[in-house]
């Protein structure tokens, strides 16, 4: 049985490209079904409808309260009937209800070795502290910043003369890769999760 992926995007979606590339093989094992953002006129809008997957936009900024949206986000990704959710470039903390609807099923990709350096600047705060080496960390998403079980990481050298930018990009790379080796092993042989410790397969 294919699992079905949704995919959470604030930006340009690169990495939301790079998982539908890889579903084109059907030995993949997964198939994105709806791409979810919390803004309009993105490239990773733009990516979903080249790729013919449905989309919807929940915008933070339209609801009452961040409750409301919330919820209202929530019930959008659950009609697509996920068994995975992916936070690929997606800027926005979800609350308690989109939590408690996806325990255990929601992942995101940082680019820092985690616990090392959460929140959104983790290679420049990596470059700060003088580390030799940074990465990136595949994770499940819990109610704290960059807390939950983690999946995978990779590590990526530091080198001398990087800057934010040239570590930045060279972690992108890695991440991505991550990424995409991951779904398609969670999707294929499924995952288990003990604590914090995550086994897939």
């Amino acid at each position: 049985m294919t699992a079905r992926l949704v995919v959470l995007v604030s930006g340009s979606g690169t990495n939301l490209q790079a998982l539908l590339d890889a579903c084109t093989d059907p030995a993949y094992g997964a198939t994105v079904v709806a791409v979810g953002a919390d803004r309009h006129g993105i490239a990773g809008l733009t990516r979903a409808q080249a790729a013919g997957v449905p989309s919807y936009v929940a915008r933070v900024p339209d609801f009452a309260s961040r409750d409301e949206w919330d919820e209202t986000f929530t019930a959008l990704t659950a009609e697509h009937r996920p068994d995975l959710v992916i936070g690929a470039g997606f800027l926005k903390l979800v609350g308690k209800t989109f939590l408690d609807r996806f325990e255990g099923r929601y992942i995101n990709t940082h680019n820092a070795l985690l616990p090392s350096f959460p929140g959104i600047h983790g290679p420049r705060d990596a470059l700060a502290y003088g580390v030799k080496v940074a990465g990136a960390t595949l994770h499940f998403v819990d109610g704290g910043m960059d807390t939950g079980a983690i999946i995978a990481q990779v590590a990526v050298p530091v080198l001398d003369d990087d800057t934010e930018d040239t570590l930045s990009e060279r972690i992108k790379d890695a991440e991505r890769a991550q990424l995409v080796d991951y779904v398609g092993r969670m999707a294929r042989a499924g995952w288990t999760i003990n604590g914090r410790k995550v086994i897939v397969g």
